[in-house]
């Protein structure tokens, strides 16, 4: 039996293939889209259009490298990264090209929805988080105050992965993990904000999807695609989410007090609750996860940046700046590196840059910046850490998403003083959404399967990762954490950072 996942990246449309009785993927496909171009800058938009025409054509791909295992499969999983509008009318026609989540144009909507409402604080407390300029909210109201024709032609808004979905089943829907997203959900009480819908517009009443609960499909393939496909019909099609959700329950995060250290490009921070964990210093996001609980996410920007530009610079590989940090001392000889290169959100410095602090003659060497520059990256995890005890979380060890080395898990071991252990394969939200997808087949169909469940038979640690951390060296981090903190808050209130 075979469960899909289709995901609608930036860059293109992938889709992948769960083969259950294995645990592993079978299948996986590619095909690209392209940039709306000649737009003014922080305008990010594609046609919705043209992801179709990729989910088709990768999925064709990946079907056909199933052969004649399609037959087998029984459920399709949908996500995408965080935010995005799609606008149609009501003859459910495109009215104009989505908006991403990375587009800015929507700064200044962002901005007065948060003055209406007391500012970030205000907006905390009204729906659990602050309001960015690639939520639906933010994008919805830029198009009513600079489109009012096509705001007037919208009859439906949606989310990316709801899009797709809805083109899927013909079902339209948005289930918890997205519309937490949208910027528009009380995201404790799981529930549409009625005072920022009125405030936008009263016809968002209307215009936004129903709720679908996480274990319920979102509808059954049509009939059309089926035949196109060559798939059985009666093939379910989950609710899908957005692409923090199903990245956790992709890594195993599916059950209270799991936490999740994400080491790829948009890296992240991520524990699973099963209350909401507001942050009123806005630092952590609220949200909803796949398995009906709540999702306390800290975003790290650095993740990759960070080392990478120590290896690129001395043009090491992985092994090479694997060997500097085993050869270098804890502390890095008084070297201290703040690895904003690409600003920050965690902590929330946006427009910060890199900093390089407490160079002399005698420490300034490719081994100790290799292991400053991971210390500092380290530290920003660490600091996100200490942001979820605050939160009231108490994790008992740490799983990363990504293999970054024995070196480097080690130092996040030692800095977070509990064990820190990688996972087998990088199946990401695209995994995710095709374990999602045999969650709702299997209890449509009678059985109590769990997305605990699923994540502890899909996904394996890799033991062999694990590493305890030095009570010591703990020690020693803590005290750097906080010297590293000083440095930050001294240098942000003095313009600098």
């Amino acid at each position: 039996m075979h469960f899909l996942g289709i995901e609608i990246g930036h860059a293109g449309t992938r889709v992948v293939a769960l083969d259950l009785e294995a645990a592993t993927v079978a299948a996986e496909a590619t095909a690209a889209h392209a940039w709306v171009e000649g737009l003014p800058d922080g305008y990010r938009e594609q046609d919705p259009a043209c992801w179709i025409a990729a989910a088709d054509q990768a999925m064709r791909q990946c079907l056909a490298s199933l052969g004649s295992a399609r037959g087998g499969v029984a459920g399709i999983g949908i996500t995408a990264p965080t935010g995005g509008m799609v606008v149609l009318d009501e003859n459910n026609r495109i009215v104009r090209p989505a908006k991403l989540g990375i587009d800015r144009s929507a700064q200044r909507q962002a901005d007065e929805i948060a003055r209406a409402f007391g500012g970030a604080p205000g907006l905390i407390e009204l729906a659990g988080n602050p309001l960015d300029a690639g939520s639906l909210a933010a994008q919805c109201l830029w198009l009513k105050q600079h489109e009012p024709y096509h705001f007037q032609r919208a009859a439906r808004l949606m989310t990316p992965q709801d899009f797709i979905g809805y083109w899927l089943t013909g079902e339209a829907g948005i289930e918890a993990g997205s519309a937490a997203t949208t910027g528009l959900f009380n995201v404790p009480q799981r529930r549409w904000s009625a005072e920022l819908l009125e405030f936008i517009d009263g016809r968002l009443f209307d215009m936004l999807p129903p709720g679908i609960p996480p274990s319920q499909p979102r509808g059954q393939l049509r009939p059309a695609l089926c035949q196109a496909w060559g798939l059985p019909e009666g093939v379910i099609v989950a609710p899908g989410s957005g692409a923090a959700a199903l990245s956790a329950l992709a890594v195993g995060a599916a059950s209270d007090g799991a936490v999740v250290a994400d080491l790829s490009a948009d890296g992240s921070l991520s524990a699973v609750s099963d209350k909401a964990c507001v942050d009123f210093r806005g630092e952590a996001s609220t949200l909803c996860d796949a398995s009906g609980r709540w999702l306390s996410r800290l975003g790290m920007s650095n993740a990759v940046a960070a080392l990478e530009l120590i290896r690129r610079h001395y043009g090491w590989s992985s092994a090479e700046f694997e060997k500097a940090l085993e050869t270098t001392e804890a502390g890095s000889n008084g070297l201290l590196f703040l690895p904003y290169l690409r600003g920050e959100s965690t902590p929330r410095l946006p427009d910060a840059s890199g900093v390089l602090h407490g160079i002399t003659l005698d420490n300034f060497t490719p081994g100790n910046l290799a292991r400053a520059a991971a210390e500092g990256l380290a530290l920003g995890f660490g600091y996100g850490f200490s942001r979820l005890r605050d939160l009231g979380f108490e994790p008992a060890g740490v799983r990363v998403a990504r293999d970054a080395g024995p070196a480097f898990q080690q130092l996040l071991a030692d800095v977070f003083g509990v064990p820190v252990v990688a996972v087998a394969g990088t199946g990401g939200p695209l995994l995710g959404a095709a374990m999602q997808a045999a969650v709702v087949y299997f209890r449509l169909n009678g059985e109590s399967l769990g997305f605990d469940e699923i994540a502890g038979y899909i996904v394996t640690v890799d033991n062999s990762t694990r590493r305890d951390p030095d009570p010591q060296r703990h020690e020693f981090y803590q005290d750097l954490l906080a010297r590293q903190q000083y440095l930050v808050e001294t240098l942000h209130a003095g313009g600098f950072l």
